[in-house]
């Protein structure tokens, strides 16, 4: 299961949240953190600027949470307080489709 497999290569949830919060913040203007898996059922945190994408990158991974960090998805509610988007983002999140999105990457 998917919780399996953030503890195993992350520690916990709780740290995999805080490294996908601190990869969007630090991404400079528009861009996108993600939650990847590869082919081995590897999972990566990574951010990406613009439109890049896990599927752009040597590896090739595969995106199974997407974070939105453009102006538009945060600012008319969170004004540039991107780290308060971020932690009701978390709040909100459906892991049950995260975990299923990850299923059908292995």
């Amino acid at each position: 299961a998917l919780a399996e497999v953030i503890n195993r290569d992350f520690g916990s949830l709780e740290k995999l949240i805080e490294s996908l919060q601190n990869l969007a913040l630090g991404q400079f203007g528009s861009g996108w953190a993600f939650l990847s898996v590869d082919k081995k059922g590897k999972l990566y945190a990574t951010k990406a600027a613009n439109q890049n994408n896990p599927f752009m990158e040597e590896g090739q991974h595969t995106p199974i949470l997407g974070i939105d960090v453009w102006e538009h998805a945060y600012y008319l509610r969170y004004k540039n307080l991107r780290g308060d988007y971020l932690k009701n983002f978390f709040e909100v999140l459906d892991w049950e489709k995260v975990s299923e999105n990850y299923e059908q990457c292995k």
